[in-house]
């Protein structure tokens, strides 16, 4: 088909050319460097934020709530299910670590806009001790938002989500139930929410006046596992429970295709990730069906093919930052991460998982295991030597080289 003739055609890109060179001519020599595009990212995700703690409220008697207003009027939109990265100064160390927004996004676009993190202290571990014994209402903190990709995707995920939780992993489901309660996200859920008490039900409260509030869309199951006067589900979140609430409320039967099937989201220890993992592989439920929240490293034993015989040893690590050098001490069984943070040298982490790469950093000299849990590294890291530092442990004493923050 001729579209101007034969050689109009095929002299089209010399007509282009000229055209192009005609325009560059008559152009400005004054750069405007003006990038309206790049101005509206900026705004609308500005990265470090100072935030006021505007309110603290209990959401068990084991967990806080903390309510995070912006000290500039802007709280980044976020979807449910994403996560904060909080920077704390915390003894000589700035250390970095993410909480799951516990807070739905339209309160973060109303008129007095703020996000909130629930904290949960059972056992003793540093940063949720520190949080609660030392952040008060008025205090400042330093903050960066959102991340992570455990969210709701319409291209990809049912619009009925079978929810598993655990503990202070129930909180991304809090965001999604009361963003669905208020009718901005329109799917069901059904959480199985695993306890130890019915008397500590971490955000109890927030999830029985969401499923009060959406009946028709929202369902929360309480799992208890240790507790005699409970008369409801007692025990772990097994493939039972899963199954029966997936068919009561999923329409999920035996003839039920698993690709056609709910999407199901975890949340929770790392423990119970494991286990209902396994049981996502006994339901054949293909690996699009299924997410999972970014998690921090578990301890050495639960991670498979760890060396035990290196625990309890310490190597040295020679950390380059440009032409700066550090010699630190490292202990075998704790992520490099962590020796880093304990010698006061930045490292900016976020999932603390391996899953994210913020703290990608590079090995030139030395031995380490790397957990394969959540491993995001991409194939040419792997061969050329590239690790997250928050999954990748000293096996011999290391040079390594981390990003200058």
């Amino acid at each position: 088909m001729k579209v101007k003739g034969f050689l109009k055609d095929i002299g089209g890109a010399s007509r282009v050319t000229k055209m192009r060179q005609e325009l560059i001519a008559s152009g400005s020599t004054t750069p405007d460097p003006k990038d309206p595009i790049r101005e509206l990212a900026d705004a609308l995700h500005p990265g470090k934020q100072e935030f006021t703690v505007t309110e603290i409220r209990d959401a068990s008697p084991t967990s806080k709530t903390y309510r995070f207003s912006p000290v500039n009027g802007h709280v980044p939109v976020f979807q449910s299910g994403q996560y904060a990265n909080f920077y704390l100064k915390i003894g000589e160390s700035v250390l970095t670590r993410a909480y799951s927004i516990s807070s739905a996004p339209y309160e973060a676009r109303q008129e007095d806009p703020f996000f909130e993190i629930t904290i949960r202290s059972n056992v003793p571990y540093l940063v949720p001790d520190w949080f609660l014994k030392n952040v008060k209402v008025g205090s400042i903190i330093t903050a960066a938002l959102p991340f992570g990709q455990f969210l709701y995707e319409p291209l990809r995920d049912s619009d009925h989500i079978i929810g598993i939780a655990g503990g202070s992993g129930i909180t991304p489901f809090v965001s999604m139930a009361k963003e669905i309660a208020h009718g901005k996200l329109d799917i069901d859920l059904t959480i199985l929410f695993g306890s130890v008490n019915h008397k500590d039900i971490v955000c109890g409260d927030e999830l029985a006046a969401a499923e009060k509030a959406c009946p028709d869309k929202i369902h929360v199951v309480h799992i208890m596992s240790d507790d005699d006067e409970w008369d409801g589900e007692k025990g772990f979140v097994t493939k039972e429970i899963i199954e029966k609430y997936a068919a009561k409320f999923g329409g999920m039967t035996k003839d039920t295709d698993p690709s056609q099937g709910p999407s199901f989201f975890f949340c929770g220890p790392p423990v119970m990730y494991f286990m209902v993992e396994k049981i996502m592989k006994e339901m054949n439920v293909p690996l699009k069906r299924f997410r999972h929240d970014a998690a921090a490293q578990p301890g050495v034993k639960l991670i498979p093919g760890f060396p035990m015989d290196e625990v309890g040893k310490t190597y040295k690590i020679s950390v380059m930052r440009g032409i700066h050098e550090d010699i630190i001490d490292a202990a075998a069984d704790e992520p490099v991460a962590v020796a880093l943070e304990r010698a006061g040298i930045p490292i900016d982490t976020h999932c603390r998982g391996g899953e994210c790469g913020y703290c990608r950093s590079q090995l030139l000299a030395g031995d380490i295991f790397v957990s394969p849990i959540s491993d995001g590294r991409r194939a040419m890291d792997k061969e050329l030597g590239w690790f997250h530092a928050c999954s990748a442990y000293p096996m011999s004493d290391l040079k390594i080289k981390i990003p200058i923050i």
